[in-house]
């Protein structure tokens, strides 16, 4: 028992365990050794309790035979089946000679039920829900963000106080006395004491500023800075961590969180006379993702909501390019692709768009390049940037009438190449925008009825589905990059998104399910039976949380003042974030393969 204890010791989230309750627990476990080669139970059985590997090599497979996980020495195994209804859903056999703990399934719920930490790490899909975006419930370290205050020394003559707040646009300024906050000096202290008084610019700043302020800490929240401005009428805040003068918190900073919501938003673009205009207010996308984040929203609200800015933005354009242009030749229709089809953006999203023209119209016009011209040159300059690969209106392949539109989608149904199948996957998440929406409804339904009818071109979209996996790498590890720009990081978008939406995207055509966003595909093809339900939960789960991961990274790296990317580093995670993270992708890779053999039905 004393080894098992001072292995478990150092396994997380054992770890946070008091020494009397890792001693319970040490006593609980159960030591067992499997010859290499041996199962130490199949999928479908009864699971006793959660295993954890000592000492050895256990793979874990799925209802196909095919390898989703090799873990090694401090990984646990079981628990997605053992908290669920207590039957295993992958098959666990050991590669050499293992020694495997196992924790009674009692034991474990005891655990859970009486520890935060344990509970915490074994919470697959407990994600916070949303507490909307209210100022109280955000923390002051959020308001502040990582910009150096600005301060002086009780010395500064107040006219160079004053000529520094002037140069950085801000209200006050911290007197510092070595590292520590001795007062506060603002404008309206400057006004007041100096001006008001007739006293010398030059006197010390010591002599206007008010003493020993009030302070806050980054971790106290909105709803305390609300009170303590109301209260005591003033409209700044020193934010002090550990002795130090981190920040400041004024009345302007509460107004400017209030301002930056995607309504705001969406209100200054549909105001814009310009792009210039369009761009001032796309330019605060990044502050109200962050704001999105840490007001904990759900990852398909925060999606939803930096997606209706796209399409305002496009609206906009397509209403001023059209006052400028005049009356159109006939009927049309712009229609976005990709994520902003699927309402999924993120804070990095280039643009995919397409021009449907009535079945009369020429699409040589020059009215209907011109059109693209100006909505694609405008999205770019907001930020959306012109795609790679050239899936946009401007491109005259992509500004068709709507019989070649139907001959595109036939031929790519009927000779499914390796191209046909790229573009397939990007044009079956298409959404109206603007113009004609009746030019693309009666388009969709006939194409997914003659894809759905195509058992050759189903069989290839699964194939070319397969082409992302999960980063999953060896001994219970993550595949990460080796070179480029996500060097020793994984690729949130391409390895983690993208083969859920690939799996969504087959579901809807499987079953001719009409929504386009990936959670609401995966919930119909659930209500529709075409996943089982088990199956259903576990990949809704698994997408909530890669995809909540994803934009937690981009939130931190706004903070950090980088670019928001797709890249994270997994040692850059706490460990049941990092465990939690890796079962999801094991859960994808499960319904790849289930999918892969035929049994997408099965989950």
């Amino acid at each position: 028992m004393n080894d098992i204890a001072a292995f478990i010791a150092s396994v997380h989230p054992y770890d946070s365990l008091s020494p009397d309750e890792l001693a319970r627990a040490a006593a609980a476990f159960v030591r067992r050794t499997y010859p290499a080669g041996s199962v130490i139970y199949h999928q479908g059985d009864r699971l006793a309790g959660l295993y954890l590997i000592e000492s050895g090599l256990v793979r874990v497979s799925d209802s196909a035979g095919d390898s989703v996980s090799e873990l090694a020495t401090r990984h646990s195994f079981g628990e997605r089946g053992l908290l669920r209804d207590g039957v295993a859903v992958t098959t666990a056999t050991a590669v050499d000679d293992a020694t495997v703990l196992m924790l009674p399934r009692a034991e474990l719920t005891r655990l859970i039920g009486s520890h935060r930490a344990v509970a915490r790490f074994f919470d697959r899909v407990g994600l916070p829900g949303s507490r909307g975006s209210d100022l109280a419930l955000l923390k002051v370290g959020d308001l502040i963000g990582r910009k150096a205050p600005l301060s002086c020394t009780p010395q500064t003559p107040a006219i160079d106080a004053a000529l520094a707040m002037r140069d950085a646009r801000v209200s006050s300024i911290g007197v510092l006395d070595g590292d520590r906050l001795v007062g506060l000096v603002t404008i309206r202290d400057m006004s007041n004491r100096i001006v008001a008084e007739g006293r010398d610019a030059n006197v010390p700043v010591a002599q206007v500023m008010t003493p020993d302020p009030i302070t806050l800490s980054p971790a106290d929240l909105g709803y305390d800075v609300l009170n303590i401005m109301l209260e005591r009428r003033i409209g700044h805040l020193p934010v002090i961590d550990k002795g130090r003068f981190v920040g400041m918190v004024s009345q302007t900073d509460l107004t400017r969180v209030q301002a930056i919501s995607a309504s705001a938003l969406i209100r200054d673009i549909a105001q814009a006379e310009d792009i210039a205009g369009m761009v001032a207010a796309t330019a605060r996308i990044p502050e109200l993702l962050v704001q999105l984040v840490n007001g904990h929203h759900r990852h398909e609200t925060v999606t939803r909501m930096i997606t209706d800015i796209a399409d305002a933005v496009t609206r906009r354009l397509l209403v001023l390019a059209e006052t400028r242009l005049g009356p159109p030749p006939g009927p049309w229709l712009w229609a976005a692709c990709g994520s902003q089809g699927r309402q999924e953006q993120t804070g990095l999203s280039d643009q995919d768009n397409c021009l449907i023209l009535g079945d009369d119209c020429d699409p040589d016009d020059p009215w209907f390049a011109d059109l693209a011209r100006h909505v694609c040159d405008g999205l770019n300059a907001c930020g959306y940037v012109y795609c790679p690969g050239e899936m946009m209106a401007i491109n005259p392949r992509w500004r068709q009438p709507r019989r070649v539109w139907r001959g595109y989608f036939r031929d790519w149904i009927a000779h499914p190449s390796p191209q046909a199948q790229m573009l397939a996957s990007v044009m079956f998440d298409l959404r109206a925008i603007g113009g004609d929406a009746a030019l693309l409804d009666g388009l969709q339904a006939e194409t997914l009825g003659m894809a759905a009818k195509n058992s050759i071109f189903v069989a290839h979209m699964i194939a070319n589905a397969m082409k992302h996996r999960p980063p999953l790498g060896l001994i219970g590890g993550f595949a990460t990059a080796r070179s480029g720009e996500y060097r020793n990081q994984i690729d949130m978008k391409h390895n983690g998104v993208v083969p859920v939406t690939d799996l969504a995207r087959i579901y809807a055509l499987q079953g001719q399910l009409t929504p386009v966003n990936t959670r609401a595909r995966l919930v119909e093809a659930q209500a529709a039976a075409i996943i089982s339900g088990r199956g259903a939960r576990d990949l809704i789960a698994a997408y909530d949380l890669i995809q909540t991961t994803r934009l937690e990274n981009q939130a931190a790296q706004i903070r950090a003042g980088e670019r928001p990317g797709n890249g994270l580093a997994p040692a850059a995670l706490p460990d049941f974030q990092r465990s939690h993270l890796r079962d999801a992708f094991v859960v994808v890779r499960g319904m790849q393969a289930a999918l892969g053999h035929g049994k997408g039905m099965l989950g």
